[in-house]
């Protein structure tokens, strides 16, 4: 498959598309609206963020736990409820008089629920494409995703111009609504790829079981650590200079949809195979640049010809569905998104900490630096792989 019109062609494919769509608006409108109205009821710039990123950090405590239900759940169903629980959510945020105790004990609750969403459209997105769409549909959904940031924050500012932050949010619980609706009218009943119940117990056995092999270990850390040291330098866009920082993370985004778009659409299989380790070294290198301090134009190209190098990803995705077996598809690719977001947490702290002690720019180049050293150990661990992989053939 190698055409969008194959891609868009394939039954349930749109309606899943366009559900991913309407979710990603509703999940960066209602980020961005509830941040202003914590910010605006406290004054702290760290519960405004918390509020807006707490429910990535909730995902990896919701996979440790839970993520056994993304391949023993029924698909269909899980999602409606998952959007539905959203909505709910969204619409509990926006009641007024709600204590800030009580908005993040619900913003906590929608990570945990959103750890296992992940693994759960993961796993229907492998079924649903043939194995040799996994790439192209999997770089649509990311290409969406970014698009979706850049314009859903966009309409979000306009909105909140307009109206209040409570209703913003009601309008993003609406979308949820509607998010759950296209998964119910659009997609076919499909039974869980996984006999048994979901089980804290059953969890950490399919972790573990998925962690015990070297190459899928590989393929984690990989996606998880020089991705997250980046994510790190981004959110330093605003200290390094906030001026130009809308201009940096949309050159980011633009970076992003252009590797995602090539990967995916342009890149022939058996060359995609040979790529990620130059486009992880490619996602770190421009940011070096940062230690000469350089000004717009330069630093915006820097970042989006570093961002290109996201495109890494889909690789990794790729060579991680062929490493997992089919009924664990959705479990391995939760994992891989809880990790993922975890480990951007984890850059933008350590991000934050070293620009504390120097500079952002600084800050930058040594994040860029920690993950093209990241990106080295595992190109050789890889390597060793594939030499003990020919003496065993070979023998």
């Amino acid at each position: 498959m190698r055409s969008y019109r194959e891609l868009f062609r394939t039954p349930e494919y749109t309606p899943f598309f366009l559900s991913f769509a309407t979710q990603n608006a509703a999940l960066t409108i209602s980020g961005l609206s509830l941040a202003t109205l914590v910010y605006r009821a406290t004054d702290s710039p760290l519960l405004s963020a918390v509020s807006m990123f707490g429910p990535q950090l909730a995902q990896m405590i919701g996979a440790t736990f839970f993520l056994s239900g993304a391949d023993r759940l029924p698909p269909r169903a899980t999602l409606t409820g998952i959007n539905t629980a959203f909505a709910g959510c969204t619409a509990l945020l926006a009641l007024p008089g709600l204590p800030i105790g009580a908005v993040f004990a619900v913003v906590f609750l929608q990570g945990l629920i959103a750890s296992l969403g992940g693994g759960v459209s993961g796993g229907l997105l492998n079924e649903i494409l043939p194995k040799k769409g996994f790439v192209l549909g999997r770089s649509v959904f990311n290409m969406a995703s970014g698009l979706m940031q850049v314009t859903g924050f966009a309409t979000g500012g306009a909105l909140l111009a307009l109206l209040s932050p409570r209703a913003c949010l009601l309008l993003s619980a609406g979308l949820y609504v509607t998010t759950a609706l296209l998964l119910r009218l659009g997609l076919s009943a499909r039974p869980p790829r996984t006999a048994g119940r979901p089980s804290v117990a059953a969890t950490w056995r399919t972790n573990a079981l998925l962690w015990s092999a070297r190459p899928r270990r590989l393929a984690f850390l990989g996606m998880w650590v020089p991705n997250g040291l980046i994510v790190g330098c981004e959110s330093l866009y605003v200290p390094y200079d906030s001026g130009s920082a809308g201009t940096l993370f949309a050159s980011a985004a633009l970076g992003m949809f252009v590797g995602d778009l090539t990967l995916g659409r342009f890149v022939p299989p058996a060359l995609r195979r040979r790529l990620d380790i130059p486009l992880r070294l490619l996602l770190a290198a421009p940011y070096l640049f940062f230690a000469l301090r350089p000004g717009l134009p330069w630093a915006a190209i820097a970042v989006c010809v570093g961002s290109v190098g996201y495109g890494a990803s889909l690789v990794l995705q790729e060579r991680l569905m062929e490493l997992t077996p089919d009924e664990l598809a959705g479990h391995a690719l939760g994992l891989r998104s809880a990790g993922m977001l975890t480990m951007q947490g984890v850059g933008a702290a350590l991000a934050g900490t070293a620009a504390q002690l120097t500079s952002p720019a600084t800050a930058m180049t040594l994040m860029a630096t920690a993950s093209a050293a990241v990106t080295g150990v595992l190109a050789v661990g890889a390597r060793q792989d594939r030499l003990l992989t020919v003496s065993a053939g070979a023998s």
